[in-house]
């Protein structure tokens, strides 16, 4: 009878060492979606914010500066709920006015404008990455919140479902294949 108690009192203590693993692991997931998304965070508003600088030098044409303008300006105050898809107008926006590299060369040629054109470059390619790192985290997340053990015993707590960052961030070609970037 003793013997019993004991393994029963190992086999509870393991099984609770087990979950308590799986929990701290989810919440290490968690940590690190939100890390994920802050980069990411950081990544639009910086791309948002040296499309709206480069749209205010005068170095492009009329026309451009305005369609980049409104969509930098759109990405930079959008609500959370419209984020995803006023990131995706300023992408294809920059995809628009940096469609030839002719575009991105007169830009080059302008005061300062080697400067702002490889910071826009950079910060077109962060995007995409930034976006990945986070999508990742989210993946591995949900997979493990779909377990059985997961849901049963409620190791998730109250933390929201977490939720992929879906946009379109293909990079204009122009800005994109710059030898040496």
């Amino acid at each position: 009878m003793t013997v019993t108690l004991i393994w029963i009192a190992v086999a509870l203590f393991a099984i609770g060492l087990y979950l308590s693993w799986t929990a701290g692991r989810l919440d290490r997931l968690h940590a690190r979606i939100d890390a994920a998304r802050a980069a990411l965070d950081a990544q639009l508003l910086r791309r948002a914010s040296v499309a709206q600088e480069l749209a205010t030098s005068n170095v492009l044409d009329p026309a451009a500066s305005i369609v980049l303008y409104e969509a930098a300006h759109a990405a930079r105050q959008a609500e959370e709920d419209q984020r995803e898809v006023a990131e995706s107008e300023l992408s294809q926006a920059l995809r628009a006015v940096f469609a030839d590299a002719d575009q991105v060369e007169a830009v080059r040629e302008a005061p300062g404008g080697e400067e702002a054109a490889e910071e826009l470059a950079q910060a077109v390619r962060r995007v995409p990455m930034a976006r990945r790192f986070h999508n990742d985290a989210v993946r591995a997340a949900r997979a493990l919140r779909r377990h059985r053990k997961v849901r049963l015993f409620r190791l998730a707590g109250h933390a929201p479902f977490p939720m992929a960052f879906e946009m379109d961030d293909e990079p204009p070609a122009a800005l994109a294949d710059r030898p040496g970037a």
